[in-house]
């Protein structure tokens, strides 16, 4: 009974056991039937996107398909959320962003070349190196570049126009970089008068007044204020709301300027040759030619003017040679304790023979000469005094060496009576520091800076301090 009990239990627990087992495929077999029809359907799905997808691509081969949904095309949507529904912050819903392209960055000097060559490049005709060379573009002048063709680029500088390969120009950003290096900084004045001041400051001294529109070297900038120079041994401040900068580049010299330069050096170097003879004849002077202080008239005493032109070469104008008049021959440092009356002993001066016009031509052709402090060589270097006096000495006219003492030279006459041929003074505090030639029609031609060396301007490109005829009507 017992055994046959134990038999009845073992048989009962194999029925439940087979029963469960039974029960858990049916369930499997179910659960696997339902999830391949759930797979079959989001295949179906897949593929007709795809098809609608393909027959539109059809059209544009070049048409980019996406899949819906895609997350890679919003790498930012958070997971379990809507990648296209804007995005929410405090309550506001953002404005969708507008993509918009970086623009790139773009130099001034995009259509600028600065000459980056040893010495010079050539200028040619057509892009190639067998064609006529027309000018000279040399290292740090600069050019407009009107096309590019290949390796070369057309450019136009000064009077010249041509082609020059680009390997020899720096452009654009690299252009940037040599401006300091090779251009000249231009301070024009926008209004009709402006103070140059001794300091940056409206409350310290005024040195001189520059007009409008006239232009001038920096020599300094600031924030608020750049340093010019203005002639000469003045230097000041002005302020920057007054002027208005620009950059000069030195430019091409064409194959026809370059003779023609050639030309006027040559010419140039046998008048100052003549000078320096015709300087060396009267050279003997008597030997009271250093002290005839009677005659007060250093215009007409050959020792004053040719001791103090001697001085001058020999010191470089750091020697004081006393003259007749007993004024100091000195540089032009000597103005300041000078000042404008410095030559009012001498107010009775003769007054010498000439043609104004003649003069100003004259002086004219020295125009490009160097400026050189305490120089009196039409070739080689002058100051404004050294200028005047070598001009006029070449029309028999003896003037003394510094222009505080020219100031006292001939007739006062009004700036505004000034015709060619007289002479234009202009003031540092008062005290005469500048000489200038007027050569007619409101301008005048002289020794201005080492910078610009001998040039023209307008007569009022600062104050005129008073003006003096040394030769007769």
């Amino acid at each position: 009974m017992q055994k046959g009990r134990v038999i009845k239990i073992f048989l009962g627990a194999g029925i439940f056991l087979s029963a469960g087992v039974m029960i858990n495929h049916i369930t499997s077999l179910t659960t696997t039937m339902c999830t391949e029809k759930e797979l079959a359907g989001m295949s179906y799905t897949l593929q007709q996107y795809v098809d609608t997808q393909s027959a539109g691509a059809a059209s544009d081969p070049e048409a980019i398909v996406a899949f819906p949904d895609d997350p890679s095309q919003n790498a930012s949507a958070a997971p379990g959320t809507d990648p296209n529904a804007p995005a929410v912050s405090d309550g506001a819903v953002a404005a969708e962003p507008v993509p918009s392209a970086t623009p790139k960055p773009k130099s001034e000097y995009d259509n600028i070349g600065i000459s980056v060559a040893a010495d010079y490049v050539n200028v040619r005709k057509k892009p190639n190196t067998d064609s006529k060379v027309l000018g000279k573009l040399y290292r740090g002048s600069a050019a407009t570049i009107k096309e590019r063709t290949g390796d070369w680029v057309k450019i136009r500088s000064g009077q010249v126009e041509g082609y020059i390969k680009s390997d020899y120009l720096a452009i654009g950003f690299s252009a940037e970089k040599l401006v300091d290096k090779f251009g000249t900084k231009i301070a024009t004045v926008n209004t009709e008068t402006l103070k140059v001041r001794e300091a940056k400051n409206t409350e310290c001294a005024v040195l001189t007044l520059v007009s409008g529109e006239e232009s001038f070297e920096i020599l300094r900038e600031d924030k608020e204020w750049v340093k010019i120079m203005v002639d000469g041994d003045t230097k000041g401040f002005v302020s920057k709301e007054y002027v208005d900068i620009s950059v000069k580049f030195k430019k091409a010299v064409s194959i026809e300027e370059e003779r023609e330069e050639a030309r006027k050096k040559a010419a140039a170097a046998a008048a100052a040759a003549r000078e320096e003879m015709a300087q060396q004849q009267p050279s003997q002077p008597s030997s009271n030619s250093g002290s005839s202080g009677s005659s007060g008239n250093s215009s007409s005493s050959s020792g004053s003017s040719g001791s103090g032109s001697s001085g001058n070469k020999s010191g470089g104008g750091g020697s004081s040679i006393k003259g007749s008049a007993g004024k100091s021959n000195n540089s032009e440092s000597s103005n300041k304790s000078s000042g404008g009356s410095s030559g009012s002993n001498n107010s009775s001066s003769a007054i010498g023979s000439g043609d104004g016009s003649a003069i100003a031509s004259y002086a004219l052709q020295f125009v490009g000469r160097p400026y050189v402090y305490g120089g009196s060589s039409l070739t080689h270097g002058t100051d404004c005094s050294g200028f005047s006096q070598a001009v006029f000495r070449k029309f028999g006219i003896s003037l003394p060496r510094t222009s505080s003492a020219q100031s006292g030279v001939g007739k006062k006459i009004s700036v505004s009576s000034a015709r060619a041929g007289d002479l234009i003074f202009y003031a540092k505090n008062g005290h005469v520091n500048h000489v200038a030639i007027c050569i007619g029609g409101g301008r005048v031609v002289h020794a201005s800076n080492p910078t610009t060396g001998i040039t023209t301007s307008n007569l009022n490109y600062r104050t005129p301090y008073c003006a003096r005829r040394v030769i007769g009507d």
